[in-house]
């Protein structure tokens, strides 16, 4: 399945709302890539490496927590993909925004959606990132890859997106991106 950029961004805000609760949240962000391939697009996922003290071994997208020095989220996002993954912030188009959202851990996530160039190299930052994969789009959309559950967190219940590719099960804050890009297309 190829994603059409310009019916994409009329479905993609272009920056991020502020919010009061930032004050209290770190911010973060992250980019969800679209990589073009000849039977469709494709979306870039990173398997974080066993080494890391948080989230060690789980999938997600290129991404961190924002630097003071970094002069926008934007930014965040752009420099965090090229020191995970190695890719330059020139060689990323930006289409858009996702919804932001607090998450458990303490952060406000900010989710930017990007086109990679094909053929592009990824070289891993090895003591953060153990395995780059993508996904077919055309995968994420069948029903049969994707499960919702409810988990109980403090008190309160919340839904849990799941996708699975072959061995790899993305759940958690990247499933939840995920799923809100898909119910997009």
């Amino acid at each position: 399945m190829r994603v059409n950029d310009l019916m994409l961004q009329h479905q993609l805000p272009t920056q991020h709302a502020e919010h009061a609760q930032d004050i209290l949240l770190r911010p973060a962000a992250v980019l969800l890539p679209l990589i073009p391939q000849a039977e469709g697009d494709y979306i870039l996922f990173t398997l974080r490496s066993q080494k890391l003290r948080h989230h060690r071994g789980q999938i997600s997208f290129p991404g961190g927590k924002k630097d003071e020095s970094d002069r926008s989220l934007q930014y965040t996002a752009l420099r965090e993909t090229h020191e995970e993954i190695g890719i330059q912030a020139e060689q990323i188009h930006i289409l858009g925004t996702l919804p932001s959202f607090a998450t458990h851990t303490g952060f406000y996530i900010y989710p930017f959606v990007g086109r990679l160039p094909w053929p592009i190299t990824f070289v891993p930052e090895a003591a953060e990132i153990d395995e780059v994969f993508q996904v077919p789009v055309k995968h994420l959309r069948n029903p049969a890859v994707y499960r919702l559950e409810w988990r109980e967190l403090n008190g309160q219940n919340y839904p849990v997106h799941f996708y699975q590719y072959k061995h790899y099960t993305i759940w958690g804050i990247t499933a939840h991106i995920l799923h809100d890009f898909l119910s997009r297309l």
